[in-house]
């Protein structure tokens, strides 16, 4: 048998390249790639997790004592997700203790708060278990924002409103912005987007709260450009077509166009001046009119209807209103 023949009986029953079907992931837009930057930001969180880590105490503490770290950025956690890691821990145990520090307020009992394994005490929760196996160390204040943050901003599934609320949070551990972009590995112009959401209108942020997926901060930031370049008059076509991204019907990167193109078209419109008309009569029929508006006052009459004694009348009072003098 050539070599052809062998070829072609161990490829016959291979799909034809043209009947594969290729399925590409969507990409999210607006969100920056994990960079360099960004790598060493998640690179450095990583390996002061592991040292908090190495440095904690063992033990068991009770589930309804700890509280999610107060910088965490994330509103919503996927329930399928939390079922499935819960599931897992049932069968084969917590295989990675939770990190946590010891917080003791001045006038309260102490509790806990996490470090890092919100998705395992949240499984805990939903197993209904009493205690989790955790690590109890000391962290800072600045440990626990800037931990909580660099481990959440570069995932997929954490919405830019979530990442723009936790960046707001944790602003006051940096100096300036500038050192906050750079220990983030992002440029500023990525970080002002996060802030963007600060400057849109209460409806929206409300409805955010809900739903933080509705908006991106590139969204975000070019409706906040149209809303300041239109003032206040904005307010209420922005409701309107707000009204249409909740609903659905409107896709979220095409809101400041729609936006921007309903206000323009409104101060284009005209305002229609307020008209008077007086119908006059001779006898029962129609003789002319007399109109006045915020431009003109005409008066239309039917030539048919006059005399020559009556039209030279006219043109004298006509004359003798501008000109102070009978007509020559």
């Amino acid at each position: 048998m050539n070599m052809r023949k062998r070829m072609l009986e161990q490829t016959a029953n291979l799909t034809p390249a043209n009947e594969i079907k290729v399925e590409i992931a969507p990409q999210v837009a607006d969100r920056p790639k994990t960079a360099p930057g960004m790598m060493a930001a998640l690179s450095a969180a990583q390996l002061r997790i592991q040292e908090l880590e190495s440095q904690g105490a063992a033990s068991t503490v009770p589930v309804e004592k700890i509280r999610p770290n107060p910088w965490q950025p994330r509103i919503k956690f996927d329930e399928s997700s939390l079922t499935d890691l819960a599931e897992s821990i049932k069968e084969l145990g917590l295989m990675q203790p939770i990190l946590v520090r010891r917080v003791t307020p001045d006038n309260g009992e102490s509790y806990f708060e996490l470090i890092a394994g919100e998705r395992r005490w949240r499984a805990h929760q939903v197993l209904g278990l009493q205690e989790i196996k955790a690590l109890i160390t000391d962290a800072s204040d600045a440990d626990m924002a800037v931990l909580a943050l660099a481990e959440n901003v570069s995932r997929e599934d954490l919405t830019d409103y979530e990442i723009g609320k936790a960046m707001r949070r944790v602003e006051k551990e940096f100096p300036d912005r500038k050192r906050m972009a750079e220990s983030m590995g992002m440029s500023r112009s990525t970080l002002y987007r996060y802030f963007a959401f600060d400057n849109l209108p209460e409806f929206m942020r409300v409805d955010l709260e809900k739903n933080p997926s509705l908006f991106s901060g590139t969204a975000a930031s070019d409706t906040y450009a149209v809303l300041k370049k239109h003032g206040e008059p904005a307010m209420a076509g922005a409701r309107e077509v707000w009204k249409q991204l909740v609903d659905g019907s409107l896709e979220q990167s095409k809101f400041a166009k729609l936006l921007e193109a309903s206000l323009l078209r409104r101060e284009a419109t005209p305002v229609t001046s307020q008209r008077d008309i007086h119908k006059v009569y001779a006898g029962k029929t129609q003789a002319g009119s007399i109109t006045k508006d915020s431009v003109s006052f005409t008066v239309k009459l039917k030539s048919a209807v006059l005399t020559a004694a009556q039209e030279e009348r006219i043109r004298t009072v006509i004359n003798e209103l501008f000109d102070g003098g009978p007509q020559r």
